[in-house]
């Protein structure tokens, strides 16, 4: 059933950042959003056609992204990096303020690493787990290395103060195969202007504390009820259906899609079947 509503723009104001989100829907059972790197919280409004009347979606622009704003933007906040509890905590403050009890939560590529640590954190809360392109799985070579390495690090700091340098540094990568050809072409369109290097500089080093703890997870999904899908991309190349053949089989009733689908999978095609889905 094709359903819309007007989408509307709000903050909630935290005591360390001004989280920018977008609602949507007016369905009675609620749907957290988490959107892909370089993205912004409007990602999932495709969603809405085929399950507006189910769900209303609350879909956040995340650390470094569009509208949302840390109070503290200094290098040495940065550093300091985002907890997992400091996350489920700004999660049970913003649920509380809205009246919200029991939610679900979809991610795409980055936007998976806080999903994934909601439901870590937040097990009870949950009624669906649904992450797309599952980066929080097996976040890459790149990932790890620029983020939890302290060289790697140090690095991408310097190289973010030049444009040149960094897409040298992308090029690197791409030849030692750290990244395929797609990943590489939507990272160089992340690294135009100083505050997008400082953006993608910022994300990595920010959020290098939401790694994935597989025992945990799968103890949350096994042992709480909620329903856990997973989607894949039959032609994303960075997150393909085999790196989560071992871990996926540990956990209890997963639903498993591997679309005909690139990397940029969130589309109208996704929509439906996801719609179908949960309808």
């Amino acid at each position: 059933m094709q359903y819309f509503n007007p989408l509307t723009s709000h903050f909630y104001k935290s005591d360390f950042v001004d989280l920018h989100y977008y609602k949507f829907g007016t369905g009675e059972e609620h749907m957290l959003c988490f959107h892909g790197f370089g993205m912004h919280g409007k990602q999932f409004r495709e969603l809405e056609s085929e399950l507006g009347n189910k769900y209303t979606f609350w879909g956040f622009d995340l650390f470094f992204h569009k509208a949302t704003k840390l109070k503290d933007l200094s290098l040495e906040n940065v550093k300091i990096g985002l907890t997992k509890r400091t996350l489920a905590s700004l999660i049970i403050e913003f649920c509380n303020t809205h009246k919200i009890n029991r939610f679900s939560v979809i991610g795409y590529s980055m936007g998976t690493h806080y999903a994934t640590t909601i439901a870590e954190e937040l097990p009870e809360m949950i009624n669906e787990y649904i992450i797309a392109a599952p980066s929080s799985i097996k976040p890459g070579n790149i990932v790890r290395f620029f983020s939890r390495s302290k060289l790697g690090n140090k690095i991408l700091e310097k190289v973010s103060l030049s444009k040149d340098a960094m897409v040298n540094l992308l090029t690197i990568c791409k030849r030692a195969r750290l990244i395929d050809d797609e990943g590489h072409g939507i990272l160089l369109k992340e690294i135009k202007t100083y505050e997008l290097r400082f953006n993608f500089y910022a994300t990595l080093t920010y959020l290098r504390f939401l790694i994935t703890d597989e025992a945990k997870l799968i103890s949350a999904l096994n042992n709480h009820p909620v329903r856990s899908i997973f989607i894949f991309g039959q032609r994303d190349k960075s997150y393909p259906l085999s790196i989560g053949k071992t871990f996926l089989s540990q956990i209890k009733n997963a639903e498993i899609l591997n679309l005909n689908e690139g990397h940029e999978m969130i589309n109208k095609h996704f929509a439906k079947v996801l719609g179908d889905l949960l309808s």
